[in-house]
C-alpha cells in the first residue's frame, strides 16, 4: 500500500504544494524520544538522539544518508508489535551532535558497536537502510558479536562511478564551501529535491523540516558534506567488495544472517548493486520488491515489516 499515486513513479511533486502533514497516517510521535551520552573512541563524548518504541527482543533500526530516524515512521507500530524498537540517529545526523570530524564509513560501524554496547543490547538484531545497512554489514565484519542478524534494505556496497566523481569533486578547493552555501539557501527544499521515492505523494512539509531541518546550521551541513565526501568514499567501498569477495573465494559465508531487499527501480543505488551482492552472498535470501524504492520502509512498509518478521523468525 502506498499514498493516493497522483503521477508517474518517481515524479517529484512542487515543493510549495507539499502538504504540512503526510497524507498517509504514520506512529513516529509514539516513540519515545531521548537523548544518550557515549564515549566514543573516534567522535569523542557525544550527544545522540534516540527514539525508542514497542516491547519485547531489541532491533535496531539505522537510518541512512540524508535522512534520520524518523526514515523508520511506517515501521514503528507494525514491528513495535514484537519488539522494542530503537532507532538512533547518527552521528552528524538529526537532532544528535555534529563533531568536526571525519564520517568515514569504518569509524561509523564502529561508533554502531559502540552504540549497542551502550544500549546494552549486544547481539541484537538490526535493519539498516542504504548507507545504514552498508554500516550494519561493515560492523558484522569486524564484529560478528555485535549484531545477530541483519536485514539490508537497498544499501550501496561498490564504489559506482558517480560515488568516485562525488568524492573527487569535494576534494577539489571550494566545491564543498559552495554546495554547503547552496544548501543553506533553502534546505528543506533541498531535501525535498534529493529524497526520492516510487510514490511521491508521500512527502510533506514534516519531512522536508525532518531531513531539511538539521542542514540549516553550519555545523550541520558541515558533518552532511563530510558523510558525502567520507562516508561512501570509493576506497571504503572498494575493500568492503574486497573482503566479501575474499570471504566467498574462501568458502566463507556472511559472519551473522543476513537479508537482501532491494527495489527494482531506484534511482539513488543502482538495482544492479543487489544483483552483486546476491552473487557474492548467496546464503542471504534476497527479496525484489516492485513498485517500490531506495526507501522501500516508505514505499512499502507492509512488505518490509512482513520481511522483517520472517527472517527473524527463521
Amino acid at each position: 500500500m502506498t499514498g493516493d499515486h497522483a503521477g508517474a513513479p518517481f515524479q517529484r511533486g512542487r515543493f510549495d504544494a507539499l502538504p504540512e502533514r503526510p497524507t498517509r497516517a504514520h506512529g513516529d510521535a509514539l516513540a519515545e524520544a531521548r537523548d544518550l551520552w557515549i564515549d566514543s573512541k573516534h567522535f569523542g563524548r557525544i550527544r545522540i538522539h534516540l527514539r525508542e518504541y514497542g516491547q519485547g527482543p531489541p532491533l535496531l533500526l539505522v537510518h541512512g544518508l540524508m535522512t534520520t530516524g524518523y526514515s523508520y515512521r511506517y515501521l514503528l507500530e507494525p514491528l513495535g508489535a514484537r519488539h522494542r524498537l530503537l532507532v538512533p540517529d547518527l552521528p552528524g545526523c538529526g537532532r544528535s551532535e555534529k563533531p568536526e570530524v571525519r564520517y568515514g564509513a569504518s569509524a561509523l560501524a564502529g561508533f554502531l558497536g559502540e552504540l549497542v554496547d551502550a544500549l546494552g543490547i549486544r547481539g541484537c538484531a538490526a535493519v539498516g537502510n542504504s548507507l545504514g545497512g552498508y554500516l550494519c554489514m561493515r560492523l558484522a565484519l569486524r564484529d560478528p558479536t555485535a549484531l545477530s542478524r541483519l536485514v539490508d534494505i537497498h544499501s550501496p556496497a561498490f564504489p559506482e562511478l558517480r560515488l568516485r566523481a562525488m568524492g573527487l569533486a569535494l576534494r577539489v578547493p571550494g566545491v564543498a564551501a559552495a554546495l554547503g552555501a547552496f544548501i543553506g539557501r533553502a534546505p528543506q527544499r533541498w531535501a525535498h529535491a534529493n529524497v526520492h521515492y516510487f510514490d511521491e505523494s508521500l512527502k510533506s512539509l514534516e519531512e522536508a523540516e525532518a531531513y531539511g531541518g538539521p542542514l540549516a546550521s553550519p555545523e550541520g551541513r558541515r558533518a552532511f558534506i563530510a558523510y558525502l565526501r567520507d562516508a561512501v568514499s570509493a576506497g571504503e567501498l572498494a575493500g568492503f567488495a574486497r573482503e566479501l569477495a575474499r570471504r566467498r573465494a574462501a568458502g566463507q559465508g556472511f559472519p551473522i544472517p543476513l537479508c537482501l531487499v532491494y527495489a527494482r527501480q531506484d534511482p539513488m543505488v543502482s538495482p544492479k548493486v543487489g544483483e552483486r551482492l546476491a552473487k557474492l552472498l548467496p546464503d542471504a535470501p534476497m527479496y525484489w520488491l516492485e513498485r517500490s524504492s531506495h526507501f522501500a520502509q516508505v514505499d512499502s512498509p507492509e512488505r518490509v515489516a512482513e520481511i522483517v518478521e520472517h527472517f527473524l523468525s527463521a
